[in-house]
């Protein structure tokens, strides 16, 4: 007999549907519950791709004696943190706050009005690891529930929790100018810890951190510091020829177990591709170093065939599970690989790291140990030839492993990481001058402007099989402006500019808090215990550095004070936090570059066929501080930058200008590039 769960879309609350637990979904009826029967709630938080939520599942939740524990004592209820990242960013910052550390599964014990009082992630089913078994636990919870001094003590402390988050959310008003030392400051402390051994930041586990090298990218570009050149090439060159990289397949896996990015997390997320993607097409632009061309292509190339619904949504994991066992889809024997390749065995070999023994449970997770040079000269052939064969390894490695089961996917499209996803295809599209691209990401938008916004211009947070579902949270607003700005800027079809401007109008609406930047939820949203303000960046950017990376840029395009007003006010609140902890806020940093460095407001009067020689200049370097509009001589834009705008010559022509001041209006692509390079 099935639980509450079977009603919903989420596939990680479909895969707890049949558990013998009586889950609930959040909602009205699980709270009145609890507050009718005077029980504790238990809250699970997970998500589909996350392998210990899978353990948990199997080791408690399939229980039937764990099972009559939580029945009877509490309202247990189960969230998809993807979904629901409101509900997860408060009780994960609880958990942090009682733990000092997080994590998923997340497990926490409320009263029935959603206060915390005890929590922790995983719970083993017997005791082990130094933690409780979590029958135990129940049992412990219950005694204490059901003592009325130690309830109000719990309860107490619960509140004092709470009171630290939202201490912790709300900034103080500053009024101190912008200023570019943050910049450098906060730069000198990202080199600081970085790992000059094997690229990246920190030691086990190793995340990417694509909005730190952004960030880095960025102050390259302004600086030409030959330092922060080698950090961000050391990182992207490290994490593209590890185990983090699927060298058959595309794309990214979450994390490195290690610190030198051999053994992955197997699971591949949306939003680290579409981050990820961005950062290699930009590390390309200012090197040209055609390795990230190829990452990019084969990270996109990978979203397409695997995470894409054929109405034009982007899925959001694939688990790093299949068969049972942690990334058997992608690892290889020895044997395996010399039956597929004969021949070509050695040379593979040679440069994907490949043993006898293997480097994962006695099989070989593909990774880059030799450069092309260094394999042709082993095998005494030239280097065109060695790449040319290894492409056509990996193809044949790559079609047999086709037919191996496939991990499986979370197919419910998100709002906020389609977004994400949208900006990659968009800005790929025209930098890699690739029309399939830029079909995806039409499709892309298309789709969300249909499927997830409602008759008040209102978006949905999560799409599944046609049901769109849950209130839409301030990064959905902040990243599909984001996406959408994007598309403009590659196809100049107004119609995404206008859609940007309008999710970006309900942003200041319904999300605006008065002290500065904007709640994660909306002022229509259900009371929580909270209205959760999350500033910082985590593997995503926080939802209000996205807003205000946003309006920056609509306030380049428009003049309209009300998006740079809200946007400075904002960044004045936590320029004084950036310095102190600037891996915790990097896209921040980056949207207070854009801000400093004055953006270029780039207008150019003609068609994309007739500014063609003109839009190669703009797009063929990455100039991260600028914002780039086109419309034909004749007829009407939105868009003010493009007002009274003419033609000269009957010709393209572009006018240039930054901090209130305009350049002379050129027709000729080297006129513009030394307007642009000055």
């Amino acid at each position: 007999m099935p639980n509450r769960l079977i009603n919903e879309t989420s596939p990680y609350l479909l895969q707890h549907a049949h558990n013998p637990v009586d889950w609930y979904p959040w909602g009205v009826e699980a709270l009145q519950k609890a507050k009718a029967e005077d029980k504790p709630i238990f809250l699970s938080c997970g998500y589909s791709a996350c392998h210990w939520c899978h353990v948990m599942r199997g080791e408690s939740f399939e229980d039937d004696e764990t099972a009559k524990i939580l029945n009877a004592n509490f309202v247990p209820i189960k969230i998809d943190r993807e979904e629901r990242p409101d509900l997860d960013s408060i009780y994960m910052n609880a958990v942090v706050a009682m733990t000092g550390q997080g994590g998923w599964p997340m497990s926490m014990f409320l009263s029935p009005e959603g206060v915390p009082f005890y929590g922790g992630t995983y719970f083993p089913k017997t005791a082990r690891y130094g933690m409780p078994a979590f029958s135990d636990l129940l049992r412990a919870i219950i005694t204490a529930w059901n003592a009325p001094r130690r309830r109000e003590e719990l309860l107490a402390g619960g509140e004092r929790v709470l009171d630290a988050i939202r201490q912790s959310e709300s900034l103080s008003s500053q009024d101190a100018p912008l200023q570019t030392p943050t910049l450098d400051q906060a730069t000198q402390g990202i080199q600081q810890s970085f790992d000059w051994t094997y690229g990246g930041w920190g030691r086990a586990p190793k995340f990417p951190q694509p909005m730190t090298i952004e960030f880095l990218i960025r102050r390259y570009v302004a600086t030409h510091n030959e330092l922060l050149l080698k950090t961000i090439t050391k990182t992207l060159d490290a994490m593209a020829r590890g185990g983090m990289y699927d060298q058959l397949g595309g794309g990214f896996h979450r994390y490195a177990t290690d610190e030198i990015w051999l053994i992955p997390h197997f699971e591949k997320m949306l939003y680290d591709n579409a981050q990820l993607t961005r950062v290699y097409l930009h590390a390309w632009q200012i090197t040209r170093n055609d390795f990230y061309r190829r990452i990019v292509q084969e990270t996109l190339d990978y979203v397409a065939r695997e995470m894409t619904d054929p109405r034009g949504g982007f899925y959001s994991t694939q688990d790093a599970d299949s068969e049972g066992h942690e990334g058997k889809f992608y690892v290889w024997s020895i044997e395996e690989i010399r039956a597929v390749l004969g021949d070509d065995t050695p040379i593979f070999i040679d440069r994907y790291g490949v043993t006898p023994q293997g480097n994962f449970e006695g099989k070989n997770i593909l990774h880059v140990t030799r450069d092309l040079d260094v394999v042709a000269a082993m095998h005494y052939v030239v280097e065109n030839e060695i790449e040319q064969r290894l492409k056509a390894a990996r193809q044949k490695l790559f079609a047999v492993r086709e037919q191996r089961v496939k991990p499986a996917r979370d197919e419910k499209v998100l709002t906020a990481w389609n977004g994400l996803m949208l900006a990659a295809f968009a800005e790929a599209a025209r930098v890699l001058q690739r029309d399939d691209y830029r079909a995806i990401a039409e499709r892309n938008a298309n789709f969300l402007l249909t499927g997830m916004i409602t008759e008040e211009n209102r978006l949905h947070r999560s799409w599944k099989q046609g049901d769109a579902r849950l209130n839409g949270y301030l990064e959905d607003y902040a990243n599909l402006s984001e996406g959408l700005l994007a598309l403009y800027e590659t196809t100049f079809d107004a119609r995404w500019f206008v859609a940007a401007r309008e999710l970006a109008n309900a942003m200041l609406a319904h999300f605006a808090d008065p002290r500065g930047g904007f709640f994660d939820t909306s002022d229509d949203h259900e009371t929580l215990v909270t209205r959760p303000k999350d500033l910082q960046d985590n593997a995503v950017p926080s939802g209000n550095a996205m807003a205000v990376t946003v309006l920056l840029k609509l306030n380049a395009f428009t003049g309209d004070n009300r998006y740079g007003d809200a946007a400075e006010h904002a960044l004045k609140n936590i320029q004084v936090v950036l310095p102190q902890a600037p891996l915790g806020f990097t896209q921040w940093l980056s949207a207070l570059d854009f801000a400093l460095g004055h953006p270029k407001e780039i207008a150019i009067i003609g068609t994309p066929d007739t500014a063609r020689e003109l839009l190669k200049v703009v797009w063929g370097t990455y100039r991260p501080n600028q914002v780039v509009a086109l419309h034909p001589a004749d007829g009407h834009s939105p868009i003010p930058l493009l007002e009274n705008r003419t033609q000269r010559d009957s010709k393209a022509t572009a006018y240039v200008c930054q901090n209130f001041a305009c350049k002379l209006p050129v027709t000729e692509p080297t006129a513009l590039a030394q307007q642009l390079d000055a």
